[in-house]
This record gives C-alpha cells, sequence and structure tokens, in this order.
C-alpha cells in the first residue's frame, strides 16, 4: 500500500465502499473481481495461513493486501469482531451493472426475487444461495436495503458473485413469475424455465398484494400438515434445487470453500 496508514486509508473509503466482514466475505469478493482498496486484519499470520489452507487461488493478492492493525484498531472498524480478525471494503458494483445484467436475454438461469423481506440475515443467506446456483441475480423490494452490512456478512462476500438490487415491483426484470403461496400448485409437478423469476414473500406477511398480481403462477412447496411454514432461506434453497435438478449441465462442479 503506498499509504503508510490503513487506517486512514479505510476512512476515505468508508463512506462509499461495503464492509467486507471476515476471511470469508473478502475471498469470496476477491474470486469474483470486487474491487477492494483497503484490508486489514488483526493477525495476519493466521490470515494467510487460512488462505493457505482455504482460498490458495487468491493467497498472492491477499499477501500483497492485508495490512496488520491492532486488536484495537480493527474492532473499532467493525460492528462486532469476526473470529478471523479481518476487514476489508469493496466498492460496490455499479447499478447500471447489476440492472443490466437484470434485463439481459435470454436468460439462462432464474431471478430470485424477496418480496418485502425484514430479516437481514434471512437476506444474506439468499444471496449466498442464488449464488452457489448461478442464477443471475437477487431483487428485493420494500425498504431493505440488500447491501446493508448485515446482509453482506450473511451472504459471506457473494454479492459480488451475482446481480443484487432493489426493485419496485414494476420494474422487474421481464420472464414468467412463480411466486410461492401455500395456495399454489404442487413444486414437484412443475417444470421451472430457465428465465423464470422465482418471488418469495416476507417472513411473516407472505406476497405482497402487488406482487401476487403480477405473479404468472403460484407455486407451493411441499409441507407436513400443521408445519406452518419454512425459512425463507430454506424455501429457495428447496426451490432452486429443483430447478438445478432439471437440468445437469447448471450443477456447478466448483468446490471450493
Amino acid at each position: 500500500m503506498t499509504d503508510p496508514d490503513p487506517l486512514a486509508v479505510w476512512r476515505r473509503y468508508a463512506g462509499p465502499c461495503v464492509l467486507l466482514d471476515g476471511f470469508h466475505a473478502l475471498k469470496h469478493a476477491l474470486r469474483f473481481g470486487a474491487e477492494v482498496p483497503v484490508a486489514v486484519t488483526a493477525d495476519r499470520t493466521a490470515a494467510l495461513a487460512l488462505a493457505d489452507e482455504l482460498a490458495p487461488d487468491v493467497r498472492g493478492v491477499l499477501d500483497g493486501l492485508l495490512t496488520e492493525v491492532t486488536r484495537e484498531a480493527y474492532a473499532s472498524l467493525v460492528p462486532r469482531p469476526h473470529p478471523t480478525a479481518v476487514a476489508a471494503l469493496a466498492a460496490r458494483p455499479p447499478r447500471e451493472t447489476g440492472l443490466g445484467a437484470l434485463a439481459h436475454r435470454p436468460r439462462r438461469s432464474p431471478v430470485v426475487v424477496l418480496d418485502q423481506p425484514r430479516n437481514l440475515g434471512n437476506a444474506g443467506a439468499v444471496i449466498r444461495l442464488a449464488a452457489g446456483f448461478g442464477v443471475t441475480g437477487v431483487v428485493t423490494t420494500g425498504t431493505l436495503d440488500p447491501w446493508h452490512p448485515t446482509v453482506v456478512r450473511g451472504g459471506a462476500g457473494l454479492h459480488f458473485a451475482t446481480a443484487v438490487e432493489r426493485l419496485e415491483v414494476a420494474e422487474l426484470p421481464s420472464g414468467p413469475l412463480f411466486a410461492l403461496d401455500p395456495e399454489g400448485e404442487d413444486l414437484r409437478g412443475l417444470k421451472l424455465p430457465d428465465d423464470a423469476l422465482l418471488a418469495f414473500g416476507s417472513e411473516r406477511s407472505g406476497l405482497s398484494r402487488e406482487l401476487r398480481a403480477r405473479a404468472d403462477h403460484l407455486v407451493a412447496l411441499p409441507m407436513r400438515p400443521q408445519v406452518s411454514s419454512y425459512n425463507l432461506a430454506t424455501s429457495v434453497a428447496m426451490t432452486l434445487y429443483h430447478w438445478s435438478a432439471q437440468g445437469a449441465h447448471r450443477a456447478c462442479p466448483d468446490r471450493r470453500s
């Protein structure tokens, strides 16, 4: 780094950048092309040892990027210290890039739509799932910011592996919209097209009236009687697995940690 004071660099970028909280978030962001102007750790030796074990593909980049600071300085930069004692800042991708990816046709993988989600951690878990399945993107409606630091932490830095944007229902990209609803048709009997929008309601209130009106199909997950619901991320995982199982080419063979 050209600036001898990593904390000064951090303060310079903290406003416009996204917090990468922990080694795994930084690792994933680097793998998927994130621009990272500053990264710090309270234990550089331990962080590079983790890279040797879990991410040798980005070890060289981390070696040149990570600056060791005191534990007190590290703790002052994050809401709560991560067990790996690593933190970094990354430039958020331009909105035009995300919107372009969502609008591109033909679309070879679905877009996941979270309709007015409330739980930041659940939203992050969904983005992590979406990245793992290689979907086109994740869209949220409502007030939740999908780039909130807690969401990025829950997504383990995989926001950079897929398009992540907040839109109004009227702004959703084109494509057949399959909305998850207890009164819908059993998912197991349906084929989900690659260009589908897969919509999931909020954890408490389900689908909004506006999203339901936009839906082309209502779809239900198999569920034992008297069980009220699944966790949001579980519902997304089941649906994406059903989509992926319909074509062997959709499985991602890369098993890196």
